[in-house]
């Protein structure tokens, strides 16, 4: 059989969905040909510039309007804005042709089956036979989409149910029906993994398939709760958000977001489609969810839903809650609960989870009754909406953002405890669940063998997860590959002569003990293993140095400690740079300030494509001074040409100055953060780890020799000075920048043009530009100003105080 490649695609509809699939394709490297319908008549600008309907410009301007608001949207579709030269668009009538050229056509047309199957016949006249044809409907059964269609159609055809936004939301529910070729299942699992860094799940062809089948039934469980328990919006949003390792929008504000027509119209689907659902009755809409979609009142998108912003009295923007029993909005109430005040000691998310499930208040009494409905509904679904748990789990983590989910956090609670309390409370699970507990098994999961396993309730035994076994997953290695570990990070084998070093502190920031394994993980390479990687299973890869251990050494002016520690991470950035053993960093969410650094000084970054990286120093009041200024420094002398090296300066000042953080790894490239040619970008997270090691690897068994210290490095001196500090100058003139900024980036510049030197492109040595940049960093941090606003940030929250 000849293998599938996908070189071109076609989106049919350019929606919500359909342009922010269509950006993701193009993310992926993949030529887009996007189509919708022509309008039937002219708006006012075209009539005032005499268009008529056979214009072209006219004829897609649905389709290029669509494009275009999905492109300025904020977060961006698209990794890159190049990217969207990768994107064409047309229309049904003119275009629909060109979609014989493509290797897969994805339909992503309005939620009305007679609509789908109109364009699948006419897509029939067209489409190249063996060519991939899916669905995104979000609930109509794929099945009912064949009738009429060809038999290489049927073959070729699925649902591919991306969720919103497609470049954010990891999951892609694949479902199948009766007539899919077997090949195109496993090709579009594979692909859908690999390729658009997705997790892909496996679906049968049931009612809003699974994860908003038992999202969406949680949500109406909720709506119907809170009149029982007597809870407020704020309260449930507490309750149900970063606590549980759920997004900060919680229940109520992620409503708002997705808009409640749309949940309104799932939710029907369901009330419709699931007569037989034991909890059939919750899926009746409430009244006040009803009232409020009758006034329009429908979340962002209509500027109010269970939360609206208004001007108050002060002129000043304030966000109002909507009282759920007199409908009126009032100011946010604020919420306190013992429970949770108990919860935020634990960082643990299994062992927050068990002592919120235990809370003596309303809140714990909240908590018991959500997870036991939710597991009760979950234990209820196996076999009808799939046969194995774990993919529940992935559908709840992957398309709604939860860390732990359904079956993880009954684990976390403890199985047989929790099925006690479901039998008391009259929850009882299903019977399957009762079976298991008998045979001896105490969990759904377990680590054995070196895999992670998963109970399966048919054959009554664990199954090892499909794929896992192929891949170096920390959570199944760090059981019995440790080899080293101290209170903020672990050392892993994971095989082949290469170890992992991951960092355990709050968001991964980088103090003393961080320092302190990095040099260990470093030591212990050098002397027993070929190579050493960077990475963790965390949702960010590190949020930078510790800067409350900074600001509590300056504060107290503990002078010579400050010193030391920027001395130390110094040296540590640059053993990762000259160690006998490829380092390898792979980076994945946020990725600031000294992780940043630490990305600068690796043989080699492999990033994921969600990485959003920089060197955010300058908000903080001081330049980088774990080797950053000193890179960006060296990168510039590597670019430096005739009459372009100030411009050159400048852009590589200006990133430091203005604090950039790129918005993906592609952008990263476009900041000089990774380097075109050598570092790399990987779309799925899920391989990410496997990759990095295998390059390490590589690089270890080609002969790796590590680059000597540089003694060449070219800086401009007093030239790049003079337009550093005229910059500087004129900014401060123009009330754009602080006094205090206005010294941080002279400081900055003076590192990065070598100091007062007369000869511009004089060479200077590595050690040399670091003695500059630690003595900045220090004269920094001794300024009052820098030290009110380290004060300030770190009493706002927005750094942490470790």
């Amino acid at each position: 059989m000849k293998k599938r490649k996908i070189k071109k695609a076609a989106v049919l509809g350019s929606g919500v969905m359909g342009s922010r699939i269509a950006c993701h394709f193009a993310n992926i490297g993949l030529e887009v040909l996007l189509l919708d319908i022509v309008p039937r008549e002219l708006n006012e600008k075209e009539k005032a510039a005499n268009k008529t309907l056979e214009d072209k410009e006219v004829r897609n301007r649905i389709v290029n309007d669509s494009l275009n608001f999905a492109i300025k949207s904020n977060p961006s579709p698209i990794y890159s804005k190049s990217f969207t030269n990768r994107i064409t668009t047309g229309n049904f009538e003119d275009d629909l042709q060109k979609i014989a050229d493509c290797d897969w056509i994805i339909e992503v047309v309005v939620e009305r089956l007679d609509i789908k199957q109109q364009v699948f016949e006419k897509v029939e006249k067209y489409r190249k036979p063996g060519t991939l044809i899916t669905s995104n409907t979000s609930g109509i059964p794929i099945h009912t989409m064949l009738e009429g269609r060809s038999e290489d159609f049927q073959k070729n055809f699925c649902g591919t149910h991306f969720f919103n936004p497609p470049r954010y939301l990891k999951l892609l529910e694949i479902i199948p029906t009766t007539k899919t070729d077997p090949e195109v299942i496993d090709f579009l699992m594979d692909y859908g993994d690999r390729y658009l860094g997705k997790t892909t799940v496996l679906c049968k062809d049931t009612p809003a398939f699974i994860a908003n089948r038992v999202g969406v039934a949680g949500i109406m469980a909720l709506f119907h709760m809170v009149d029982e328990l007597g809870m407020t919006v704020e309260e449930v949003d507490k309750l149900t958000g970063p606590a549980l390792g759920r997004p900060k929008s919680a229940t109520f504000r992620t409503c708002d977001v997705v808009g409640l027509d749309t949940l309104v119209h799932v939710a029907n689907g369901l009330e419709e489609n699931c007569k037989e659902d034991e909890i059939h009755h919750l899926f009746k809409v409430p009244d006040y969810v009803s009232k409020m979609v009758e006034k329009g009142w429908l979340g962002s998108k209509s500027k109010q839903g269970f939360y609206k912003k208004v001007k108050n009295d002060d002129g000043k923007s304030e966000i109002l809650s909507l009282d759920l029993k007199t409908l009126e909005y009032r100011s946010k109430q604020k919420v306190k609960f013992a429970t949770l005040e108990q919860a935020k000691l634990e960082d643990d998310l299994r062992k927050r989870t068990k002592l919120l499930y235990e809370g003596k208040d309303k809140a714990g009494e909240f908590y018991r009754k959500t997870f036991q409905g939710l597991f009760q509904y979950v234990s209820n679904r196996i076999p009808e909406i799939t046969d194995d748990l774990y993919k529940i789990d992935d559908a709840l983590k992957a398309g709604f953002a939860w860390e732990l989910a359904p079956f993880e956090s009954w684990d976390a609670i403890g199985l047989e405890k929790v099925v006690k309390d479901m039998e008391e409370a009259g929850q009882k699970p299903n019977q399957w669940v009762h079976e298991m507990l008998e045979s001896g098994a105490t969990s759904f999961y377990k680590l054995e063998d070196g895999v992670k396993k998963y109970y399966d309730f048919e054959s009554k035994s664990y199954k090892t997860i499909p794929g896992s076994e192929k891949l170096a997953i920390l959570e199944v290695l760090r059981e019995t590959n440790t080899i080293w570990k101290n209170s903020d990070t672990t050392i892993t084998d994971i095989g082949d002569g290469i170890i992992n070093i991951e960092f355990h502190t709050k968001m991964n920031t980088i103090g003393g003990e961080v320092i302190a394994g990095i040099n260990k993980a470093i030591d212990i390479a050098e002397e027993q293993y070929k190579g050493l990687v960077f990475y963790n299973e965390g949702q960010n890869f590190s949020a930078g140095a510790n800067v409350g251990m900074i600001f509590m050494l300056a504060i107290e002016q503990e002078y010579d400690e400050l010193d030391f520690a920027v001395r130390a991470f110094q040296n540590t950035t640059g053993r990762i740079r000259h160690s006998s053993i490829p380092v390898v960093i792979a980076p994945h969410g946020l990725t600031l300030g000294g992780s940043c650094e630490l990305c600068l000084h690796a043989d080699k970054v492999i990033a994921n494509a969600e990485t959003y990286i920089g060197l955010v120093e300058m908000g903080v009041g001081v330049i980088p001074g774990g080797g950053g200024t000193k890179e960006f420094a060296v990168r510039a002398s590597d670019e430096f040409k005739d009459g372009v090296r100030i411009n050159i300066l400048r852009e590589k000042f200006l990133t430091i100055g203005q604090a950039k953080v790129a918005t993906s790894g592609e952008e990263a490239f476009e900041y000089g953060y990774l380097r075109r040619g050598i570092d790399e970008v990987i779309v799925s997270r899920k391989q990410q780890l496997s990759y990095a090691k295998e390059v390490c690897l590589d690089m270890a068994e080609k002969g790796y020799t590590p680059p000597s210290k540089r003694k060449n490095v070219k800086v401009l001196g007093k030239e790049g000075l003079g337009i550093i500090y005229v910059g500087a100058d004129s900014m401060k003139v123009g009330n754009y920048i602080s006094e205090h900024d206005k010294k941080i980036s002279e400081k900055l510049g003076y590192v990065m043009c070598g100091g007062d030197i007369s000869q511009p492109l004089t060479e200077v040595s590595e050690d040399y530009l670091l003695s500059l940049e630690r003595k900045a960093f220090l004269e920094l941090c001794t300024e009052r100003k820098t030290l009110e606003r380290m004060e300030s940030l770190i009493k706002t929250g927005k750094i942490l105080r470790n």
